[in-house]
């Protein structure tokens, strides 16, 4: 039928280019379909190969190949993955180099910060320590070797193990506690290490006695100086001993536990103890830095000949050494300094505190007696008005300055009028005379005990908001979560302590009190009062 239509159609053409026109279109009617038929073929085709992958994949399979593909990696038959491998290693050491010189360059800003705390403490000897702590930690960045620190409680086998490990007869080794008095310094090189092992052999740990304690503290001084730290043991961990070995670890130390002395235990002793071990020190120490040695073995008797003398067991913890020297050792050292570092800062930090806060104590004390004299002279009408007595602008500032903040004189009277605020409104003023007039009204002369009262509050009263105006400059300017109602609170209430009380009324007598007595009843003998410390 198409035939005919299209036959009618060109019925005027030539009849044989008739027929090559109707061959080409039917050729071409028939390309889609051989299309469609070529795309399923070839999606099942992927569909087979996929499923068989799939069905051949295993761990096994897959290890191989990677092994394999290593093999070649290695031997450079396949450079691409020759030049990914390679690639790989350098960006992992690049990142490491970065993590390195970060770190160095942490601890140089540190040390430059606590040279500008030093300028800041006025105590020379203090001053002067700190000064030659900073020194040694400054050489610290530019040392070769690293520092191995072998650490633990009296004859646990330390100096045997050092023996063992540099492979000669040093130290003394008795099996008597204490044996080593003082530290004793070795050196010992590791094939494939580029820097040297400066091993410290330190004095034991929680023994009795005044110079027990002295070795113990010379001992614990020598590991927080260390880069490494090899925990020598011979049984189980003592409670004492594990808060000790804690403590390092949370310094930032790198503890490794060797338990010595396996040649008196049976395997499974030996089994049960590191179990033992692992369950204590689950939090600081892992399960491969718990290591067996047997430092010193016990000779062997054999009957009719010479005894034997076992060589010792310590290949295990060499192994483990040198795997964690070659990989961290760079990175032990940089923690190391910058640990250093920290805690010499945080020293410096604690004894200007210190500093500032006697400082500030002083300067509270002076403004607190000269308010109580100038209302001893001129009592004021309205006990209320005490609280702005007790607070002054110019006590604001020098406390300020004290802890190196400059404000300005209207910043000052703001905040010595937030603090008088709180007093009145809280009724401390009023609670705070109650105290005191109940205290002292019953040994002092009627004619001066209201201008006493007054004088003894407001100074009582200054102590309070000085107090929380170091809190406030401690904090760097700011009154902390409860704001300042809690801080002035908080201070009052420490006064009122039994302990704080008394100490401030026997300052009272002394200041203000006795010398007022005495200058205006010379005639009458002295009121009772609260007895000081040593009277009789």
């Amino acid at each position: 039928m198409f035939y005919n239509r299209y036959y009618n159609k060109e019925k005027s053409a030539n009849p044989l280019e008739i027929n090559k026109k109707f061959i080409f279109m039917k050729i071409n009617n028939s390309k889609p379909i051989l299309f469609y038929i070529l795309i399923s073929f070839i999606s099942l085709l992927i569909v087979g190969l996929v499923g068989a992958i799939i069905r051949l994949i295993s761990i096994p399979a897959i290890l191989i190949t990677l092994v394999i593909i290593g093999g070649l990696s290695y031997y450079k038959r396949i450079g691409p993955w020759q030049g990914v491998l390679n690639s790989f290693i350098k960006n992992k050491k690049k990142s490491s180099d970065l993590s390195l010189i970060s770190k160095k360059e942490a601890a140089g800003k540190s040390l430059k910060s606590i040279e500008q705390l030093i300028t800041l403490i006025n105590d020379k000897v203090k001053t002067k320590a700190l000064e030659d702590e900073k020194n040694r930690v400054s050489l610290e960045l530019d040392r070769g070797d690293i520092i191995l620190v072998v650490f633990g409680i009296g004859s646990s086998g330390k100096t045997s193990l050092i023996r063992a490990l540099i492979k000669n007869i040093v130290g003394k080794v008795s099996p008597e506690m204490g044996s080593t008095k003082t530290k004793e310094t070795f050196r010992l090189n590791l094939k494939g290490l580029q820097r040297g092992i400066k091993i410290i052999d330190t004095p034991g740990i929680l023994e009795a006695g005044i110079e027990g304690r002295e070795r113990e503290k010379s001992a614990l001084m020598e590991a927080r100086k260390s880069d490494l730290i090899l925990v020598v043991i011979e049984g189980d961990l003592r409670s004492t001993e594990t808060k000790t070995i804690r403590s390092l670890s949370k310094l930032g130390k790198r503890l490794l536990l060797v338990l010595n002395k396996i040649d008196l235990r049976g395997e499974n002793e030996e089994k049960r103890l590191i179990e033992i071990l692992n369950s204590r020190c689950s939090d600081f120490i892992e399960p491969k830095d718990i290591i067996c040695t047997s430092a010193s073995p016990q000779t062997i008797a054999i009957p009719g000949g010479k005894p034997y003398q076992p060589l010792p067991e310590i290949n295990s913890l060499i192994r483990r050494l040198a795997n964690i020297l070659h990989e961290e050792g760079e990175e032990l050292i940089a923690d190391n300094i910058l640990i250093q570092c920290n805690n010499l800062g945080k020293k410096g930090k604690k004894l200007l505190v210190k500093q500032r806060n006697q400082s500030a104590k002083k300067c509270i004390d002076k403004y607190g007696w000269l308010s109580s004299g100038v209302l001893i002279i001129t009592p004021l009408p309205i006990i209320d008005m005490l609280a702005a007595a007790a607070v002054n602008a110019q006590m604001v500032i020098e406390i300020a300055n004290i802890y190196g903040v400059k404000i300005t004189n209207e910043r000052a009277k703001s905040l010595a009028l937030s603090v008088g605020k709180i007093l009145a409104t809280l009724g401390l003023v009023k609670g705070g005379v109650s105290i005191i007039s109940s205290t002292l009204s019953l040994s002092l002369p009627t004619l001066i005990v209201s201008k006493v009262i007054q004088g003894v509050s407001v100074s009582w009263l200054t102590r309070i908001a000085g107090a929380s105006f170091i809190t406030y400059f401690q904090q760097d300017q700011n009154w902390g979560d409860g704001g300042i109602q809690e801080v002035v609170e908080y201070h009052y209430n420490l006064n009122k302590r039994d302990e704080y009380f008394k100490s401030f009324i026997r300052r009272a007598y002394e200041r203000v009190i006795d010398p007022l007595v005495e200058k205006n009843f010379k005639k009458l003998p002295p009121k009772s009062r609260p007895l000081r410390e040593g009277d009789s």
